[in-house]
């Protein structure tokens, strides 16, 4: 088994329907221009609100990475 680094970053999704949805959107975008990704852990759940109203769910994650091998 080989042994493995990670690299961390934290982003933050958004979702007008969920706090898994707004989870889902991190992850989604992230991919879009990261690769490697391996875990991820929630580390803040917020939301704003429109009129006295929930109008978006807001999840702050961690994302793992694994860093590619030495060349």
């Amino acid at each position: 088994m080989s042994d493995h680094v990670y690299k961390t970053i934290e982003i933050t999704g958004s979702s007008k329907t969920s706090i898994e949805e707004a989870v889902r959107t991190a992850i989604s975008r992230a991919q879009e221009s990261v690769h490697n990704l391996r875990w991820f852990e929630v580390n803040n759940i917020r939301g704003h609100l429109e009129d006295g109203e929930i109008g978006h769910w807001q999840a702050t994650i961690k994302l793992g990475i694994t860093l590619d091998p030495p060349q």
